[in-house]
């Protein structure tokens, strides 16, 4: 009987990281992760640099409590857009997902691609995959310690950049950079400069495949979205194996797979698995391994798709591209696709045609209503007005609902843009006019300039009871 001491200390609660060094791959997916990089990083560097109608393009002023999207100042109240924008992406990353799996996580999410630019300077200034090996296994010496340096230099550059640009969504980036040149900076805005900057250099430097495989949850529920008939990074076991020389795989002789076993899609593997072991939950659909096989594949002169990306349905039947292809259109698929039209329809629509005036009714509670001489009725409001437009706009105010209500304030506001004002406004009610109690009766305001301009809110006017 073994001895239960040294039966349950075998049993290892921590597994120590294994260094992953992933060798560089050419080929069309290779090239369309790059053109992600570069679409993902002009648009995330250079949106705050932008200017439109002299202010930053895109700013969120949590200060001044205002949001600007280019033309568009969205404000607390608007909030509901930002919920719709949400779904949006929750229900985006469902039709993806269904399509084709981790396409989001292999081309376009934030810790793929910059870990793809970090590695991209290692190779630059460490060499290519075996020499990163001997570099890591040699002794510290003068030149082991100056590529060591310059790498994590440069990673420390792109990562505290990255966190500028981050802030500068937050700050206006022209006063931020001021006032970094001049260390005025405020206290909160270092803080998540460095913050940022620390998880960047930190994820993308150093912890790497192990953010994809055990910090984020999409990889656990991913496998909750996938079908039979889901796109994704699959090693065709059915004329891979057996694994033969290189010689026989490309003839076919003695029964051999296409498969050679060069161990170059491990290889080149930015988390470290072998797809050939089918669907691991820590592959991010990268397609890294397609290109690897397929440049092997034109090597031995065999034809390519080895590994590509299929389903387990089309591998199964044996369908052709023109069958795998309709499976995708399936009822899953459609649903969520109409779904996301209807959504983005409705958002970009009431997006585009909201009214760019604000107007909310505050009724004064120290006094519920009060008799004036002459039987006059005066009840006392505070109009809360937003001008989200980026021009200035006189309105004019007008209420409704009982015979002979008038207002006892100026007639005319004006507000700058994108501004909001409280403005305390009397009404008042002739004598015998209005029932006793609430009496519903309406605020109107209307742009001078721009008829069509205009938003009416419903208000109470009490009447005391005799």
């Amino acid at each position: 009987m073994p001895d239960t001491d040294t039966q349950y200390a075998s049993i290892k609660m921590y597994a120590s990281r294994e260094e992953i060094y992933p060798r560089e791959v050419k080929g069309l997916f290779a090239n369309w992760r790059w053109i992600c990089v570069w679409l993902t990083q002009l648009v995330f560097y250079g949106l705050p640099w932008l200017s439109w109608n002299g202010r930053q393009a895109v700013l969120f002023d949590l200060a001044a409590r205002k949001f600007y999207l280019f033309g568009i100042v969205l404000w607390p109240q608007d909030f509901i857009y930002l919920a719709v924008l949400l779904i949006i992406c929750a229900y985006s990353l469902f039709l993806f997902t269904t399509v084709a799996g981790r396409l989001w996580c292999g081309f376009a999410c934030p810790q793929t691609v910059y870990s793809e630019i970090f590695m991209w300077v290692e190779r630059k200034i460490e060499g290519s995959r075996s020499a990163r090996i001997r570099l890591d296994r040699q002794a510290w010496s003068t030149e082991k310690a100056m590529k060591k340096a310059a790498k994590h230099a440069v990673w420390l550059g792109i990562a505290l950049w990255t966190g500028i640009s981050f802030v500068g969504y937050f700050t206006p980036i022209h006063s931020l950079m001021q006032e970094i040149l001049l260390l005025t900076l405020g206290p909160w805005e270092w803080f998540w400069v460095l913050f940022y900057a620390l998880a960047t250099y930190g994820n993308a430097g150093w912890l790497r495949e192990q953010v994809c495989k055990y910090m984020c949850p999409y990889a656990r529920f991913q496998s909750v979205m996938f079908d039979q008939d889901t796109l994704m990074v699959t090693y065709d076991g059915l004329r891979g194996e057996p694994r033969g020389a290189k010689k026989a795989a490309s003839t076919g002789a003695n029964g051999s797979g296409a498969c050679i076993d060069c161990s170059m899609c491990v290889q080149v593997c930015p988390t470290g698995i072998d797809i050939r072991n089918g669907l691991q939950y820590e592959c991010i659909g990268c397609a890294a391994c397609i290109d690897a096989c397929d440049t092997v594949m034109d090597k031995i002169q065999a034809p390519r798709g080895l590994i590509r990306y299929s389903t387990a349905n089309a591998i199964k039947h044996h369908f052709s591209p023109q069958q795998l292809m309709r499976s995708v259109y399936r009822p899953r698929v459609l649903i969520y696709s109409g779904l996301l039209v209807l959504i983005v329809s409705i958002f970009f629509g009431s997006l585009l045609t909201r009214t760019p005036l604000k107007l909310d009714v505050i009724r004064d509670r120290g006094s519920m209503g009060r008799e004036l001489d002459g039987g006059v009725i005066e009840n006392v409001y505070r109009l809360q007005v937003m001008n989200t437009d980026e021009l200035a706009h006189t309105y004019q105010l007008k209420v409704s609902g009982i015979d002979s209500i008038t207002l006892e304030t100026p007639e005319q506001i004006t507000l700058a843009g994108a501004t909001a004002k409280a403005i305390p406004v009397r009404v008042h009610v002739g004598h015998g006019e209005g029932k006793p109690g609430s009496n519903h009766i309406w605020f109107e305001l209307q742009a001078m300039d721009k008829p069509d301009l205009q938003v009416k809110e419903k208000a109470v006017f009490f009447v005391p009871r005799p």
